[in-house]
């Protein structure tokens, strides 16, 4: 078990994206508990990944690899969580989605599997979200947060209309919204009303936390 755990780590800290599918139908087919594959292993792996690109001693690329081989042993390994009716104590839900007009995703998907692997349970809707969609998933949902992704100087003034209509269906008192992407800033997000900025994937995860106060 302990060995398998470790290389699912390991192909993550390398960015070997078909490794670590191949690693979690291994872990799945001898039996390795789902939920300790997901925590000893790959979020063990990301963690130290997006400690390195904190520091500067890994770039962007590498992060991404990183961020898409722990996603595509997600999609092995959650079934089969599911399937054995096993939950991660998480620190909250958030919900992510790039705003309508733009199919950027890569950001996002970084985003995400830093969330996932620090303990947050996510839910992505994928690129060009309409504002409609939003607001749909936001109401059944119910997550702690919403995280809106631009990246493209045209499609940035969706996410403050993501924000207004939320306010107007009342969806908004309960609710965080931070924001994302390339042309995004902290000044834009005061602008909208947005709860947060993050100018990175590390950056989002410790607003996150912040905001949901499991972190000072």
């Amino acid at each position: 078990m302990e060995k398998i755990t470790r290389e699912l780590k390991r192909t993550v800290l390398s960015y070997d994206v078909e490794g670590a599918m191949l690693a979690a139908k291994k872990a799945v087919e001898v039996g390795v508990d789902p939920l300790r594959a997901i925590e000893d292993g790959l979020a063990q792996g990301i963690r130290e990944v997006g400690g390195k690109f904190g520091k500067g001693e890994i770039f962007l690329p590498e992060l991404v690899m990183a961020a898409e081989a722990m996603k595509r042993a997600l999609e092995v390994l959650e079934p089969e969580l599911k399937r054995k009716k096993k939950e991660r104590k998480t620190l909250g839900r958030v919900l992510l989605g790039t705003v309508a007009g733009d199919i950027h995703s890569i950001g996002k998907t970084i985003v995400a599997a830093m969330l996932t692997a620090n303990g947050f349970e996510v839910y992505d809707l994928g690129e060009d979200v309409p504002v409609e969609r939003f607001v749909e998933k936001v109401r059944e949902l119910k997550p702690d947060i919403l995280g809106l992704s631009a990246l493209l100087t045209t499609t940035l003034p969706a996410q403050g209309i993501v924000i207004e209509t939320l306010k107007r269906e009342g969806l908004r008192k309960t609710l965080k919204v931070i924001i994302g992407g390339a042309p995004a800033s902290k000044e834009w997000a005061e602008k909208i009303g947005a709860d947060g900025y993050g100018a990175n994937a590390v950056e989002a995860v410790q607003i996150s936390k912040k905001l949901l106060g499991t972190s000072k």
